[in-house]
């Protein structure tokens, strides 16, 4: 092989990739790949693809409100590294602290509960309520809500995994409370729960029967509701006009709690608004027994997560719900949404139809307005900086407004009119 052939080193390749603004060790390992590929020439096109590996921000033009591969709702920015909290410090006595002390009590008022704890994602919070409340007896479910939510994950397996016992009753459509109570009372039955999951993924609809918690509370053993999505209050009073009509029987965290629930489970990250986390909120005593076992250090959330919760809880309890980025989303008029996609100057003007996503309110829509571009640009858009992900629809492109925010409608502009041209 000649001199002139001979690939540069690996070090040489990975100084020539500085500009990207990778560190060195990503920069060494792109270089290494390149030249293993025997192309040391796409080493640039191998650092530009690992920095769009990284955590970025987005501009969401699909209209999924909570897109589960954007990150759901979406949250306040994280700070810039150069303050601390006082995550476990009581300021008061200079002691340590817990780190519930502070969005749990805010959360647990803002939906009426006696106390409230928080962990890692729903999910998480039923594990753990069954593992605290329920480990070595039997949990009465309706098999009309043995879920399964993403990831494959089900509420038999999640049952098995606490150490609970599951007792099935009624059928896949009709469940009655006759069913719960033969269930409670059957000899040898040992109930430590009867456990309620709301169908937030999907509908079952024609000849179908459910018990309401209310009902529930009857029975005898503490009642569960996993809620899922997380609305805290069926009236919305953080909204000046109230609750929007697609958020009709959706169950909420106050109501079920004052229709007899002991606890209530739900995500911190669909309809609440806020981060990734799961919240248990109810009875002091049972939340507490929780709060108790070694599970919960497992599952508890960091700084971060806590943080941008408490300004979540804040904002439902200033009744602000133009500072929670979801509802601040899901009800901007179509008409000044209309307004936005006029302005943009490129593509043309359509009538759009959001969902809330994230598995919540299935087969609901939310009236929007967007733009479309003849062809389908998904790929050259998702490369630009920032990203723009937007969806097709029989061979248009199409952005949704209502999850663009204002901020970004001049690089949305400048996204599609790139793509546009001839």
């Amino acid at each position: 092989m000649s001199e002139t052939a001979r690939p540069p080193s690996v070090d040489a390749l990975a100084r020539s990739l500085a500009g990207t603004g990778l560190p060195q060790p990503m920069l060494v390992e792109v270089a290494r790949a390149a030249i293993a590929a025997g192309d040391p020439a796409s080493a640039l096109r191998r650092a530009a693809a690992a920095g769009r590996s990284l955590l970025q921000p987005v501009i969401n033009a699909t209209g999924v409100l909570l897109h589960t591969n954007l990150g759901r709702a979406p949250v306040p920015g994280a700070s810039d590294g150069t303050r601390y909290s006082n995550l476990e410090l009581d300021l008061e006595d200079g002691r340590r602290g817990s780190r519930q002390d502070r969005a749990g009590p805010l959360l647990a008022r803002a939906c009426g509960a006696e106390r409230a704890l928080v962990v890692n994602n729903c999910a998480a919070a039923v594990v753990l309520v069954l593992a605290a409340l329920a480990r070595d007896r039997d949990v009465v479910v309706s098999r009309g809500e043995l879920v399964e939510i993403g990831g494959g994950f089900r509420i038999p397996e999640v049952l098995a995994q606490s150490g609970a016992r599951l007792v099935e009753v009624g059928t896949t459509n009709r469940t009655r409370l006759a069913d719960y109570r033969a269930a409670v009372q059957a000899p040898g039955a040992d109930v430590g729960l009867v456990l309620k999951v709301h169908a937030s993924n999907y509908r079952i609809s024609g000849f179908t029967e459910t018990v309401e918690v209310a009902a529930l509370a009857g029975v005898g053993p503490p009642v569960v509701a996993d809620i899922g999505s997380g609305l805290l209050d069926a009236a919305t009073p953080w909204l000046a006009d109230g609750p929007p009509p697609w958020l009709a029987n959706e169950p909420a965290a106050r109501q079920t709690l004052a229709g007899g629930a002991a606890l209530v489970t739900f995500s911190g990250d669909k309809l609440l608004g806020g981060p990734q986390a799961g919240i248990v909120a109810g009875r002091a005593d049972l939340v507490a027994a929780c709060a108790s076992h070694p599970l919960a250090r497992a599952l508890r959330p960091g700084s971060l997560v806590l943080g941008a919760l408490q300004e979540t809880a804040l904002a439902y309890l200033r009744r602000d719900g133009a500072a929670i980025g979801f509802w601040r989303m899901a009800t901007l008029p179509v008409a000044d949404l209309e307004a936005r996609a006029a302005a943009l100057g490129v593509g043309r003007p359509v009538a759009c139809a959001s969902v809330t996503g994230g598995g919540t309110l299935p087969g609901v829509e939310i009236p929007s307005a967007g733009v479309a571009v003849e062809g389908d640009h998904r790929a050259a858009l998702r490369a630009r900086t920032p990203p723009v992900v937007a969806r097709v629809a029989e061979g248009v492109t199409v952005c949704d407004l209502r999850t663009v925010a204002p901020a970004d409608d001049a690089e949305l502009s400048a996204a599609l009119a790139a793509v546009a041209r001839p």
